[in-house]
């Protein structure tokens, strides 16, 4: 399959959810099929992953040799013990190999607009282009987003994402959350946390603990929430990812259809939850 032609996402509907606490959060279990996972994550992690201009949160501390064109880290032997990661300042961190790189160094990945996680902003410089196909897919289903900035999050069983708020976008439209892989507790809730003055930020707003009504959600792989209305501001986390929890159609992941083209690599996506985090940052669009 061509990487960059269009997902022929079945547009048909689909039961979605929403709760009397948390009005304007919908909740739709099954969104994507399947077949359209693993595309999507194929997507994500083959081809976007291995594109320079998203950054990721180890280039705060490395350089990075990439793959060729067209190429994926995932085509790199997991045995393969050279350096693709060299740190800036070799006195502090190590360099690393593909294997600890993919299966636990690499947390995040940006697309679309570049979220700068210091300055707690969005560069002014023009953003590199967000996926078309991943867009497409999504503005289809969520007319009312348009997919300008993505985080990509990739979790194991023991990690985390603390209570925050998503304030940086000068605009209030929904924000888009795609689940892959194992099981996550979602946790979310309208009222402020404790300490709120203490932990308010400009761009993202954490806390470590919640106040008020709350709501938690155990997300499945394909299910989606989207954060509009009175929920888009609401602090949210994920306090636990849920071991053994991945579906069998993507435990082989990488391996599987590609023959033995990542076949070293089989099994990878089993212990591992992939967030595809989607959201507009200008009212009226660029």
């Amino acid at each position: 399959m061509d990487p960059s032609s269009a997902i022929d996402y079945p547009y048909s509907p689909v039961l979605g959810y929403e709760h009397k606490n948390m009005p304007g959060l919908l909740v739709i279990p099954s969104l994507l099929p399947p077949e359209i996972q693993l595309i999507l994550l194929s997507r994500l992690l083959h081809r976007d992953l291995s594109d320079p201009s998203h950054l990721t949160n180890i280039h705060t501390h490395y350089t990075i040799d990439y793959p060729l064109p067209g190429s994926s880290f995932f085509s790199i032997s997991p045995k393969w013990l050279d350096p693709i990661a060299t740190p800036l300042d070799p006195t502090v961190h190590r360099p690393l190999s593909v294997n600890p790189l993919l299966s636990r160094k690499m947390r995040w990945m940006t697309l679309g607009g570049q979220y700068d996680w210091t300055r707690k902003r969005y560069p002014d410089s023009v953003p590199p282009a967000f996926p078309t196909d991943i867009k497409q897919m999504l503005e289809g289903i969520f007319a009312d987003t348009k997919a300008e900035a993505a985080i990509v999050n990739l979790y194991s069983p023991g990690d985390t994402l603390s209570l925050h708020r998503d304030v940086a976008e000068e605009c209030g439209k929904g924000l888009i959350s795609v689940s892959l892989g194992c099981d996550a507790v979602f946790v979310i809730g309208l009222e402020s946390p404790q300490k709120e003055d203490d932990t308010q930020k400009n761009g993202s707003r954490d806390a470590k603990t919640g106040g008020g009504k709350t709501l938690t959600l155990r997300l499945r792989s394909g299910s989606a929430v989207y954060m509009s209305g009175d929920s888009r501001f609401a602090w949210h986390g994920v306090p636990q990812i849920l071991p053994d929890t991945c579906p069998s159609y993507l435990q082989e992941w990488p391996a599987g259809d590609s023959g033995e083209k990542y076949g070293d690599w089989r099994g990878w996506m089993s212990s591992k939850r992939v967030n595809l985090n989607v959201r507009q940052m200008w009212e009226q669009g660029r």
